[in-house]
């Protein structure tokens, strides 16, 4: 099995920055892309960014292409995802996610097999 644990700043204005990580541990070898998801209240989950296992291929949504930035660091089993210029809209529990196999349609929920438990973060405006 793999455990994957998001961490990262909880709480930031609207225009600030902040970088989650999410962390790997287990079978990390089992893992082939990464992504990250968001889900906002009332709201179903989203897809916000996407990587491939070496890095050389990345996947965003339209509504946060320019603003965020997915990368990643295999040998300390850890994927970043940069978030610039916040907005309230942005506030949200987002979700790493780790997939076996494959890389196309990247942004389905149902492609990844790995999920971690989510981090909060919010907005103010």
């Amino acid at each position: 099995q793999v455990q994957l644990v998001e961490s990262g700043v909880l709480l930031v204005q609207a225009g600030g920055s902040l970088r989650l990580s999410c962390s790997a541990s287990g079978r990390t070898f089992d893992i082939f892309a990464m992504g990250w998801f968001r889900q906002a209240p009332g709201k179903e989950r989203e897809f916000v960014a996407a990587i491939s296992l070496r890095g050389d291929n990345t996947y965003y949504a339209d509504s946060v292409k320019g603003r965020f930035t997915i990368s990643r660091d295999n040998p300390k089993n850890t994927v970043y995802l940069q978030v610039n210029s916040l907005k309230p809209e942005d506030t949200a529990v987002y979700y790493c996610a780790g997939r076996r196999v494959g890389w196309g349609n990247s942004a389905s929920p149902s492609q990844y097999n790995y999920w971690g438990q989510g981090t909060q973060v919010t907005v103010s405006s």
